[in-house]
Parts: structure tokens; sequence; C-alpha cells
């Protein structure tokens, strides 16, 4: 099974790429749109910032190939960034009039990570370190089965100043002054988007991209089997 990572010119992703690997995946990692389009499953990683990445994205074609590949149904993993640039837009670096605009595969606006509680207790931003993730009662079965043999509360790495906001489509919760959004799905797909670095995370991020991988090639039918 062939898993297109996206290489838009933004930081290290040789991480992801052994994680990939690990999992059992031939990994691609490139910036052509036509092997984004021919992937079996893609993934989109996340170093930058929201607008400087979706013009990037725009300018290589790769937003429009991004698009077309999941309206396709093919599986789909964004990671930190990448989970942002699914939504309908976002605000960091944008134009003060108006967001960023995403791929819009998930409705909303990802916006700045609160520096207080609702109690009005001041909390460091950038969030930076491991924190617990919990799935939302109810989730999908397709999602869930994103953390399978991960128990719920699960410690992951996480770096970042914007968060995704909360919609039907989040299936886990972090908090870091406030309960945020981090992990997302988009119905009836396997497509999802994780605010954590699983590549980052030790072995319950190795699982999660496993994870990935076995439902993606389930997906396409081409029988790979992770080593979990």
């Amino acid at each position: 099974m062939s898993v297109v990572l996206v290489d838009y010119h933004k930081g290290n992703i040789r991480s992801v790429e052994r994680g990939l690997q690990a999992a059992g995946a031939e990994v691609l990692v490139s910036d052509r749109p036509a092997d984004v389009r021919a992937a079996d499953a893609v993934v989109l990683p996340g170093v930058g910032a929201f607008s400087d990445a979706a013009a990037t994205l725009d300018q290589l074609g790769l937003a429009a190939a991004l698009r077309e590949a999941c309206a396709a149904g093919v599986p789909f993993l964004g990671i930190c960034l990448g989970m942002h640039l699914m939504f309908a837009g976002g605000e960091e670096h944008a134009s003060s009039d108006a967001p960023a605009p995403g791929l819009g595969l998930l409705p909303g606006v990802v916006g700045r990570v609160p520096a207080t509680d609702l109690a009005g207790r001041g909390f460091k931003v950038p969030h930076v370190g491991w924190n617990s993730v919990e799935l939302v009662p109810g989730a999908p079965s397709l999602p869930r089965a994103l953390f399978e043999g991960i128990r719920d509360g699960e410690f992951f790495y996480f770096t970042h100043s914007f968060q995704a906001p909360q919609t039907p489509a989040t299936v886990a919760r972090t908090c870091h002054a406030r309960s945020f959004p981090s992990a997302v799905a988009v119905p009836g797909k396997p497509q999802f988007g994780v605010q954590f670095h699983p590549e980052k995370s030790s072995d319950a991020g190795a699982r999660l991209l496993a994870n990935f991988v076995r439902l993606a090639a389930r997906d396409r039918g081409t029988g790979i089997t992770s080593g979990f």
C-alpha cells in the first residue's frame, strides 16, 4: 500500500515517514499533485503557520489534489497543522478581515489557544508537552478504530498555539485551559485529523499510526498487516 506523505516544504517530516514505514506502509514523500491523486492513502503533516501552509499547498496544486482525493474517499490523516488545514479556515497569520482558507473538509475556523481558563487562571501558550486524549462518548466506530489498543486518556505529545473549533466532527478532546478537539473525523469516511504528534508520542503514537495504516489498507483492500 502506498501512503503519500505530502511535502509542502515546511519542516522535517522524516519522523512521520519512519513511523509510517514501521507500521508497514510504503511511503512516498512527494509534492506532486499527481502522486496525491494516485495514492492509496495520504498523510498531511504539520509544521508552520496556517495561512502560509495553505498558500503553499494552493501554489503547488496540492490543495486541489487533496480535495479531490478526499472527495473520492481516499484515507487521510492530518497531523497538527495538517488537522487544522482540514477546516474551512484559520486565523493564524491571516489578514485581519478574514481567515485564511483551508481545505474545507470540515466546517469552522481554527483559532488561537486561549491563555486563561473560565475562572481566569493563566495557562502557557503555546501548549507544549504531554497531555491526555479522551474519546468523546458515543464517537462513531470508524474513528474509534483509529485508537484501537490505546487506553482512553492516554498521553500524547502536543505543540501548538492554535486549535480546531468544537464541531460534531470532534471524536477526542484534551484540556489545556479549556477543552479543545484533539482528534476529528470526516463523517462516514476514513479521514482523520489529530492535534498531537503521533510520531513523537512513543508507543501510543506508533500504535495510532499503525491503526491508520491498517484502516487505510482495509479500505483499499490491500490486506496489509501491522506489527501490532
